[in-house]
């Protein structure tokens, strides 16, 4: 038996056996007398996963555990707790010392150059470098030139070590066999055989380590990772439309007045650019035709004043930072006012506090997302206005902490992968701060976020505050988001600051959410 990091809270009645105060998260299996079982039946209905909903009940049975597993999970097949269990137990607040998922595989093979027709898979094959390791720019006429010149002058110090179609490497297949020559490339074919595009690359990469893979493969991840000699993820291969060649805006890029102050921690891992002062990301246009054809265009603009059940959900779970358990309770819709989130001092067993989330049914693929919001001024308290989405997880944030009002966070989270993959590695994000030039709780201001394809613009009050292109410092998340608004209180000091408990409840204001997005009809499990 495994317990959770930091064990579970007990009462140890001898040296082996021991009385669980509030549940064991890694039971191999139980046993249960007759009696237990009719303890158990008198306590229906079971809400929930019914493991989880037994280990709520320990309090109620006379559960005894012993310190060595006596019933054994089987060797051959591995478990699939770590990413169906253990998020739902965070979420009802009985995990609360999770520790941060970071992602630790790095590649040694590369670097790794990519080339093929358009239509042939290259943006999957792009997609699929990433959830490897990669740091892979990926669908471009050109690299930036900064990146461009350190890629062939063979400096270790760029910023990628995996290029996948573009354009302008083509052209130099020979100089980079030459710079290179322990690198990797791969070919990708639409057909059985390569087209005369590949052939001239073939022949220019004459006695390289080579692998063709075709668009029909069935086993995309075994191909590719016998080429790079490393292990595929469980997940499946990931399957995207091409992108296509995007074009490199020209012209001056503007500086990020963020970017100029004190840049806060960021997540070490393969989708997050170190700070670099000459590094301004990827800055280009979408091809035409590339968007997804499963998304419809709609308009949405409430003021909140009544719940619209189609449209909104009010959450009742939590996460390992927050101190309170999210109640539908805490939200309170007022007739020419909007939604009221209120936090309380509120003993729930599982938190302390209680606090308010309200997240659209429905998620959207690129767009403007607006609230009109008046943020709590209570140390310790996070007003959030952000998009995210689980498996993989992504997220575009606005956040308001208690403790300075007069400042924004706003933060991208990024994970690789296609709908459903397993990646959600990271906890700090990519966050910068921004200064208001006003308190944010003393009254109403519209912060908005425009989402796009190759850029992310945050705008308060109708005014440009901060942008950030490709890679700068991460990909632009790329699946479909649930939209959120919520008051909670953070475990993180260095987030909000200390909670002031005394000062609680405490409320904050949404006056109306506006947006105009693609929408995917597809309905958020919280």
């Amino acid at each position: 038996m495994n317990e959770v990091k930091h064990g579970t809270p007990k009462t140890f009645l001898s040296s082996n056996v021991f009385r669980p105060i509030r549940g064991l998260w890694q039971l191999s299996g139980y046993v249960i007398s007759r009696e237990g079982a009719e303890k158990l039946l008198r306590l229906l209905p079971c809400r929930g996963p019914v493991d989880l909903w037994i280990n709520h009940q320990f309090g109620f049975l006379d559960v005894c555990a012993i310190r060595r597993s006596v019933i054994t999970q089987r060797p051959d097949v591995s478990s699939t707790n770590s990413y169906s269990i253990l998020p739902m137990l965070t979420k009802i607040g009985a995990i609360t010392s999770e520790g941060a998922s970071l992602f630790h595989v790095r590649p040694s093979e590369r670097p790794v150059f990519v080339f093929g027709p358009d239509g042939s898979g290259l943006s999957s094959l792009a997609m699929a470098l990433s959830m490897l390791g990669y740091r892979c720019c990926s669908d471009l006429q050109a690299l930036p030139r900064p990146e461009l010149e350190m890629l062939l002058a063979g400096r270790g110090d760029r910023v990628f070590d995996a290029y996948v179609n573009i354009r302008s490497l083509a052209l130099e297949a020979r100089a980079l066999k030459a710079r290179y020559p322990q690198a990797k490339f791969i070919i990708t074919s639409k057909v059985g055989i390569a087209d005369d595009n590949d052939l001239k690359i073939l022949d220019d990469l004459n006695r390289v380590d080579i692998a063709v893979l075709h668009l029909e493969a069935s086993n995309k991840w075994q191909l590719v990772c016998e080429h790079l000699r490393c292990a595929p993820p469980v997940c499946s291969f990931p399957e995207l439309a091409d992108l296509g060649q995007r074009q490199l805006l020209c012209g001056t890029i503007e500086t990020n007045a963020a970017l100029n102050r004190e840049i806060p921690k960021r997540d070490k891992s393969p989708w997050v650019v170190e700070p670099r002062q000459w590094w301004r990301g990827i800055h280009s246009v979408p091809t035409e035709g590339r968007s997804s054809t499963t998304a419809t265009p709609v308009r949405v603009s409430d003021r909140l004043e009544i719940l619209d059940t189609r449209r909104w959900l009010l959450r009742d779970d939590t996460f390992t930072g927050n101190l309170a358990l999210f109640r539908p309770a805490n939200i309170e819709f007022r007739s020419g006012l909007g939604a009221a989130l209120s936090i309380r001092i509120e003993p729930l067993g599982v938190r302390e506090y209680s606090a308010a989330s309200l997240t659209s049914r429905d998620q959207y693929l690129f767009g403007r997302f607006e609230a009109i919001i008046k943020a709590s001024n209570v140390p310790g308290v996070v007003t959030g206005f952000f998009l995210h989405r689980d498996s993989p997880r992504q997220e575009i944030d606005i956040e308001i902490a208690g403790n300075r009002t007069d400042r924004l966070l706003v933060n991208v989270f990024y994970n690789p992968g296609g709908e459903g993959a397993k990646f959600d590695y990271g906890y700090r994000g990519a966050p910068s701060y921004i200064d208001l030039g006003f308190d944010a709780s003393e009254s109403d201001h519209h912060y908005a976020i425009e989402w796009g394809p190759c850029e992310i613009r945050w705008l308060v009050d109708n005014r440009l505050i901060h942008r950030r292109a490709d890679w700068e410092p991460t990909p632009i998340p790329h699946l479909p988001m649930a939209l959120h608004v919520n008051a909670w209180p953070s475990r993180s000091k260095e987030l909000a600051g200390r909670l002031n408990s005394r000062r609680l409840p405490t409320t904050t204001f949404i006056r109306s959410i506006a947006l105009e997005a693609n929408r995917h009809r597809r309905s958020l499990s919280i």
